[in-house]
């Protein structure tokens, strides 16, 4: 299943190889292709005088699978997150389709945030935390300027405690995510997978998981980026415009 969460943070992730054209966060396309049309396409069209189990199954999946491949090859981009997001598509296809016991569905729905979420963790033991490739990288904050204040008020060590906490709580909204997933899943999923009744819960699902993991895990995120850009601000005096990247230079001091 493909969240808003992912997709926001495939947007912030996303590794640029050459100068392809201009990706813009399209919020709405994303929702629409990724979980809406695929969600009605399961409901509707899985009975047997229609596509079928298997051939609903299939077009659902292709919206999602279709528009990461499209991005993927007209922006020419690679990240993690999104590659992750492509997975999770074909293992929810791969389960329908082998119809394996749709206790797979839960473990695989838990099983995705779940890994980002010990990434986040493993990488504090790094040098390239993960939060700085999230929420503190170039294309979000003006890096340079926040570190050139940070070290001239002496104030980088202090900078980097808080924003190892940062990290510790991003983790915890892919672990809220993970343990979510897992419970939607087998609330809502118990028919055999590759029946009619299957795709139908499928669909319910992810429609569900909408307002109950995606919103409340952007909230979580929002709150972190709030709590890193106060952090900012009373460390180096900053104003939002000057700590954010790509701002009009008509509106900075």
């Amino acid at each position: 299943m493909i969240t808003p969460l992912s997709n926001s943070l495939k947007n912030m992730t996303d590794t640029t190889h050459s100068t392809p054209p201009t990706h813009k966060p399209r919020p709405m396309i994303d929702l629409l292709i990724s979980i809406l049309i695929p969600s009605l396409i399961l409901m509707k069209l899985s009975g047997e005088h229609r596509l079928g189990a298997d051939g609903a199954l299939i077009l659902a999946l292709a919206f999602p699978l279709g528009w990461g491949c499209f991005e993927l090859l007209k922006y020419r981009k690679f990240n993690f997150i999104a590659l992750l997001g492509l997975v999770s598509v074909l293992l929810t296809g791969g389960i329908g389709l082998l119809k394996l016991d749709n206790q797979w569905l839960a473990i695989k729905e838990a099983t995705i945030p779940g890994l980002i979420g010990i990434a986040v963790l493993v990488s504090t033991r790094t040098r390239y935390p993960l939060i700085r490739t999230m929420l503190y990288n170039k294309s979000v904050l003006n890096v340079d300027k926040i570190q050139q204040r940070l070290t001239e008020g002496g104030n980088s060590q202090l900078f980097d405690s808080r924003l190892l906490k940062a990290t510790y709580w991003l983790s915890a909204t892919f672990f809220f995510s993970s343990a979510m997933n897992y419970a939607l899943a087998k609330w809502i999923v118990h028919s055999p997978a590759g029946s009619e009744a299957f795709n139908e819960e499928l669909g319910r699902m992810n429609l569900l998981s909408y307002p109950m993991i995606a919103i409340p895990s952007m909230i979580m995120l929002m709150a972190i980026f709030y709590y890193l850009w106060r952090t900012i601000h009373n460390l180096t005096g900053l104003k939002l415009e000057e700590v954010l990247a790509n701002m009009p230079q008509d509106k900075q001091p």
